[in-house]
């Protein structure tokens, strides 16, 4: 089998790392940006890590800072109005996986036109638009590596995936300083969400040898770190080892695929507007429950990569210490089930179908060990509620 591999052109890893933004953007043949972020960004005044770089440069930069959590076409649409409207040679995107994920979208639909709708998978978004310099604040997502992106369509709560080479940015700058601020809430689930992305890498039918060595790299380092980086704000040590294990998780998922558990995340964050990485959090241990299997090797050497098993442990009782430190994970980061969430209980169970197969739709699920029926994936979510 031949892989094919895609990164961003330019990575900066490191601390400090934004300072160097007028650099890549010089090396990239780019001066004219729109900044894309959200409301806090802007209003914390957390967005002048990369505004005051510019403003040192000379460079005159615009801001579009109305990105929303879980990004709605209607956001991608006005965003795509600036563009059009302006005068701009790339795109700086600055955040968590919500502005990223906008960003995306608004320069695929800005160089292709029509509507967003028109990108969802099977369609393959490879024409490039203007340039995106990804500068992630979380650990999590690793939207700044991926060609994916994910936007909800208001008008029927599906959450539609969008790939290909026009979502891939063109520069990552991953700086782990920029994480300090981020609150408990968001580090657990952002930090459980790059887990599940690194252990759906190494199981997907899609994985490779290139994307199972940065999936099991992760996974080290997120057991390591996640728990010390959600305590300890302010340790470096663990923010660093997120951020670097975000970015690997993001590199491998995005070569490799996702799997049933975003598969199934994406409807219950469409329709009850749960945090994309706190649904996948709420199905992990579940969904590795009824996967593992299917391919009980891989699943254990995911428990090894973790330090949950000895290389010499035999794969059954290293995936049943995997399953067991999924929950306790879940458990020690106070993760709550959607029931616990608040979830409307009668509107959740009258949507299972419709969640399952809008989870088939998306085409994750084909990737996943075990292939789920739509009843199969119903009786998941019932299972999840109160789990």
């Amino acid at each position: 089998m031949v892989a094919t591999i895609t990164t961003p052109r330019i990575m900066l890893i490191g601390g400090g790392a934004v300072c160097e933004i007028a650099d890549v953007m010089a090396r990239l043949s780019c001066s004219k940006p729109l900044l894309v972020t959200d409301p806090f960004m802007r209003d914390s005044g957390k967005a002048s890590h990369v505004t005051d770089m510019l403003d040192s440069a000379g460079i005159n930069w615009a801001l579009f800072a109305d990105t929303v959590p879980e990004p709605t076409d209607d956001v991608v649409v006005t965003g795509v109005e600036i563009i059009n409207n302006g005068d701009f040679d790339c795109v700086i995107a600055l955040g968590g996986g919500s502005p990223i994920d906008t960003a995306k979208a608004m320069t695929i639909l800005a160089r292709g036109g029509g509507k967003i709708q028109d990108y969802k998978v099977p369609h393959q978004a490879n024409q490039p638009g203007l340039p995106i310099i990804a500068i992630p604040t979380t650990a999590g997502t690793g939207s700044e590596v991926t060609k994916v992106t994910v936007i909800t369509d208001k008008s029927s709560d599906e959450k539609m995936l969008i790939m290909g080479l026009g979502c891939l940015p063109a520069a990552a700058i991953v700086d782990f300083e920029l994480t300090y601020s981020v609150p408990y809430r968001t580090t657990a689930d952002t930090g459980i969400d790059s887990l599940t992305h690194a252990i759906e890498a190494y199981v997907s039918a899609k994985h490779n040898p290139f994307t199972d060595t940065l999936a099991l790299s992760a996974m080290g380092l997120i057991a390591r770190n996640i728990r010390s980086a959600c305590n300890e704000p302010g340790n470096a040590t663990a923010r660093e080892a997120m951020m670097l294990a975000a970015t690997q998780a993001g590199m491998a998922f995005s070569n490799a695929s996702v799997c049933l558990v975003h598969g199934m995340s994406r409807p219950i964050g469409a329709f009850f507007h749960v945090a994309h990485g706190l649904s996948n959090a709420m199905l992990l241990p579940t969904i590795t429950a009824f996967s593992a299997s299917a391919a009980v090797d891989r699943y254990a050497d995911c428990a090894r990569a973790m330090g949950l098993a000895e290389q010499n442990t035999d794969s059954e009782t290293a995936v049943n210490n995997l399953l067991t430190e999924l929950r306790q994970l879940n458990k020690d980061l106070d993760v709550p089930s959607p029931k616990d969430y608040g979830i409307n209980e009668e509107k959740y169970f009258s949507l299972l179908s419709t969640m399952a197969e809008q989870a088939l739709a998306s085409g994750s699920p084909n990737n996943n060990p075990r292939v789920p029926s739509v009843s199969e994936m119903a009786a998941l979510y019932r299972e999840v509620w109160a789990s």
